[in-house]
């Protein structure tokens, strides 16, 4: 991956459209790109994203599609007309529904990143053996990371405590994009499986997601820039 592209991806989470469009004017878009989640797009819809492509960011559309083949083809084929960069669905759909949705978004000149949600990083192993996963985080995410590859899928969304086992299995092209990054001083907040943006980078991750330590920043722009030199030092 070339250092020159932005390897932080920040996340959008606020309740009004306002507050969100205050971060957005104070980032770069050549330092980072930016998720748009559930709350985000239920909120102000599409017209919200195209916004934000328009201001010259990269989006990363995080509504983790989960739903019958068809249905799940049709939703990533609707994201992809918005111009995002990468939208993801959940690994636990099945093959089924992530091939088709890969064979949906293939017909598309120059087609938007898909990559599969594993394990959520705020489960912890007594969460999911109460859902029916047996085995610990590690073990789930590394099934489905497996299945996600095999479907065709870019990449997964993970734990960067995954990302050292993920990157070894899965190779050097495989994107990994992870959540729970916590620069050390930072409260872990509803995530349990966390890492350092450094330690991240050096563990395989492609890709950081970052919410608070830049959101709630007094200063954004130079939070960004601060976790932008870490993951720079650490390769």
């Amino acid at each position: 991956m070339s250092q020159a592209e932005p390897r932080i991806i920040v996340a959008l989470d606020y309740p009004s459209e306002a507050a969100a469009w205050s971060l957005v004017e104070q980032l770069d878009p050549g330092m980072c790109r930016l998720k748009i989640g559930k709350e985000m797009f239920t909120r102000l819809g599409p017209a919200f994203v195209e916004r934000v492509i328009g201001r010259g960011f990269d989006v990363f559309l995080d509504l983790k599609y989960h739903d019958i083949p068809n249905t799940v083809a049709a939703a990533c084929d609707a994201a992809a007309d918005l111009g995002v960069w990468m939208m993801n669905l959940h690994a636990s759909g099945g093959r089924r529904m992530m091939e088709t949705a890969l064979e949906r978004l293939a017909r598309r000149g120059g087609r938007p990143l898909l990559i599969a949600v594993t394990i959520l990083t705020s489960l912890s192993a007594e969460e999911l053996a109460e859902i029916g996963f047996p085995g610990s985080p590690e073990e789930n995410v590394r099934r489905l990371a497996a299945l996600a590859q095999a479907a065709g899928l870019d990449g997964v969304v993970c734990s960067p405590r995954e990302a050292a086992a993920l990157r070894a299995e899965r190779g050097a092209d495989f994107l990994l994009v992870t959540p729970g990054v916590r620069p050390a001083s930072a409260s872990l907040d509803d995530q349990t499986r966390v890492m350092t943006p450094g330690d991240a980078i050096r563990a395989g991750a492609s890709h950081l997601v970052v919410g608070r330590p830049i959101t709630a920043a007094p200063d954004p722009l130079q939070a960004l820039r601060a976790i932008d030199a870490e993951i720079r030092a650490a390769g």
